[in-house]
């Protein structure tokens, strides 16, 4: 275990310092460092007060760089590297860049990228749940987003035309007997113009020889000026049996030098299997500079009689509760981008 923590520290220095260096052929040092106090009950345990890192959004460093080729062809790469703030430690099951890490070419046709990649659906969430899939409203406390970052992946994104692209992944499996085991299919069709933002995506995942799961997710929000109302419908149905409806309407208000967050996303269990469940969140961010921000959010998650659905966060988990029990969480913290 020491030998892996001195391989990921020493790895991230050593890219560090070759970003430094290279900093004149396009290659970017970026990242976001958020922490807050977290208030969770419901939980099996009790009540559970605590320091969590990526309430907001996920704490990270990143390094991409970008290359021109020539001919209007140029070739880019991203790593980020997920860690938690409270400890110091990797996330993402101790990857040194487990939240991103691809290299890819870019033409006038499009976007080709190779390697670990975030899937389109939770791309397409995340830009319309007015919480961005973090704080402590996230829509994917009840909503599915398959693994939200696959393995192995190739993917092409068109160019936006009028405001319209679309993006098609597939992960490769890889499994040993049977590399149709863990394969990601997953498309997404984007809209952004104007007050306008919508998606509909895809997300299709093979976890057993038997069963595999299938996410649809169609989304859009729409910015009135004083306020921005937010909407989204999704299935999620697998070969066993599950069979969910998923709804979120949310709006995000402009206040102060801030902006005010609210939703309430329901979960419908069709196969009455009483796993659904109904979340209401609200929250507040206040800016106090362009790169740093206060923010403060409060969800509740009332679970049908076998639900365990548990609010979580953007990446520091939460208190899951026992069958039936409710789920609630509060959290104050700061995010500084870099």
């Amino acid at each position: 275990m020491n030998q892996v923590k001195a391989s990921l520290a020493a790895g991230l220095l050593l890219t560090a310092a070759a970003g430094a260096a290279s900093a004149q052929s396009g290659i970017t040092v970026y990242g976001i460092l958020d922490a807050g106090i977290t208030r969770e009950t419901g939980g099996a345990d009790g009540a559970v007060t605590k320091l969590a890192s990526g309430v907001q959004s996920g704490s990270r460093l990143g390094f991409k760089g970008q290359e021109d080729l020539g001919n209007g062809i140029s070739a880019h790469f991203v790593l980020v590297n997920g860690l938690d703030l409270d400890t110091g430690k990797a996330r993402q099951n101790g990857a040194l860049f487990g939240r991103d890490a691809y290299v890819g070419l870019t033409s006038g046709a499009g976007t080709v990228n190779l390697g670990r990649q975030c899937n389109p659906i939770f791309i397409a969430l995340d830009g319309i749940d007015p919480f961005e899939t973090g704080f402590t409203g996230a829509a994917t406390n009840l909503m599915s987003i398959g693994t939200a970052r696959t393995d192995n992946t190739v993917s092409y994104a068109t160019p936006k035309l009028n405001g319209l692209s679309a993006t098609v992944m597939v992960g490769l499996g890889e499994k040993a007997g049977d590399s149709s085991l863990g394969r990601t299919l997953a498309f997404s069709i984007d809209y952004a113009a104007g007050p306008w933002v919508a998606a509909l995506a895809y997300d299709s995942l093979k976890t057993t020889a038997f069963n595999t799961m299938k996410e649809v997710l169609l989304g859009a929000s729409y910015n009135f000026g004083p306020v921005t109302v937010h909407a989204a419908f999704e299935t999620e149905k697998d070969d066993v049996g599950s069979d969910f409806r998923d709804f979120l309407l949310g709006a995000s208000v402009p206040l102060g030098q801030g902006k005010l967050l609210a939703s309430y996303v329901k979960k419908q269990d069709r196969a009455s299997t009483q796993r659904g469940g109904r979340q209401f969140a609200v929250g507040y961010t206040y800016a106090l500079s362009k790169r740093t921000n206060l923010y403060s959010s409060l969800g509740a998650i009332s679970n049908e009689l076998a639900a365990t659905n548990m609010v979580g966060d953007a990446s520091s988990g939460g208190s899951a509760p026992a069958a039936g029990n409710d789920s609630r969480a509060l959290a104050l913290g700061v995010r500084h981008k870099f």
